[in-house]
């Protein structure tokens, strides 16, 4: 197992300066500076590492609760993000129209990590799955198209060992075992190929077994637990998110009815209905001060959750895309095995009809008939005339 590069180090947080090799930079949807390190301990799990988010953002990316200004203050304050950000089933993504346009964490790759971060209907339209259920459906595809060309080559391995019994049955059979001379030596070769060849058939075909079929079908015999993993630990964050997105509605919800009480009591001031309207004034507006306080808590808390899915969703979705090409490779591995087998059979199959051709322009009708009329002759003096 390599072991995982080293971390980018403090002064790589500088735009443009040199990562140590197998580490990228790349920004979040948030404007979060994140490193990725593509390298993997090589049993389905991520080194420690492989991704974190730069620990010294710059100054404005960087803003706390007590650099903003209190949605529930007096002062005015539109929400920012109002005309530039859309939130879609819980997770906030820039209008398309908004510059800058995002960059690609991985351009020119058609990475996973790039293209799956909205929810999409299913093929009926009806149910709502998530890009990384899109991802794992791939993945599980992928494994049942594994299992599938096992089943293949089985079947394939069934007409081989099928064809070695019947020629080998047929080169059994004493039809034309009489022929005699150099063509009856040439016809017993033939049949002695057959032999020879319904042995090459039975070898193919449990090299198929061992070299093809079994490798199909035992490579990563747990991936289905393991896609399970991936997908419980995603879905659990995605849940999260979901719920400090609920939570940042409620939130907003309370400050507008804050608000509102505000602006009445303010209303009443004004015309003088109360003689407690000055004092009522004064509470409602740090009501609304600590519903604004608490929709900012909300926010944060908000981002830090859908920092945490973006950071699993780009590592896992990376590994995943390791996985895929890793299956790929295996794939045409073994099928590049299965023609070398075929070739080598087909060698073989030439091999074992050599002995034929060479006894077949050993042929000679003249010399048979030598070797059969010295066999069989009854006679060699020939009939006369009779004499008066």
């Amino acid at each position: 197992m390599k072991p995982a590069s080293p971390g980018p180090s403090e002064g790589d947080e500088r735009e443009g300066a040199p990562l140590p090799q197998g580490w990228k930079s790349f920004l979040s949807p948030q404007g979060r500076r994140y490193y990725a390190n593509a390298s993997s301990n090589g049993n389905g799990h991520h080194p420690k590492g492989s991704l974190f988010q730069q620990e010294k953002c710059p100054v404005a990316l960087r803003k706390t609760s007590t650099d903003r200004q209190s949605p529930g203050s007096t002062s005015p304050c539109r929400r920012p993000d109002k005309d530039t950000k859309i939130t879609i089933n819980s997770v906030t993504f820039p209008l398309p129209a908004t510059p800058p346009e995002q960059p690609l964490l991985k351009p020119g790759d058609w990475s996973y990590c790039d293209y799956f971060w909205a929810d999409k209907r299913d093929a009926q339209g009806g149910t709502c799955i998530s890009g990384f259920e899109v991802l794992l459906q791939k993945q599980l595809k992928g494994k049942q198209m594994q299992k599938e060309m096992a089943e293949f080559v089985r079947e394939r391995i069934k007409i081989e060992e099928e064809y070695a019994k019947n020629l080998s049955k047929l080169s059994q059979i004493p039809l034309a075992a009489q022929e005699e001379g150099t063509l009856g030596d040439s016809w017993a070769q033939l049949k002695k190929s057959l032999a020879d060849e319904a042995d090459v058939h039975m070898k193919f075909s449990a090299m198929l077994h061992s070299e093809v079929e079994k490798p199909l079908l035992t490579f990563r015999e747990h991936f289905k637990k393991d896609m399970k993993k991936y997908d419980h630990h995603v879905a659990d964050l995605r849940k999260q998110l979901t719920g400090r997105y609920s939570a940042v509605e409620k939130s907003r919800r309370a400050l507008a009815d804050r608000q509102k009480d505000l602006e009445v009591k303010t209303q009443q001031l004004e015309i003088r209905l109360s003689n407690k309207t000055e004092e009522d004034i004064k509470k409602a507006r740090r009501k609304s001060t600590q519903a604004g306080d608490d929709l900012m808590r909300c926010v944060d808390l908000y981002n830090q959750a859908q920092s945490k899915w973006f950071e699993e969703m780009v590592t896992t979705s990376l590994e995943l895309e390791r996985l895929e090409v890793e299956r790929v490779e295996m794939i045409r591995q073994h099928l590049r095995q299965y023609t070398t087998l075929r070739h080598e059979t087909d060698m073989f199959n030439q091999s074992t009809v050599e002995p034929v051709v060479q006894l077949l322009q050993t042929v000679d009708p003249v010399k048979d008939r030598e070797l059969w009329v010295t066999e069989h002759k009854t006679g060699e003096v020939r009939p006369v005339d009779m004499d008066i």
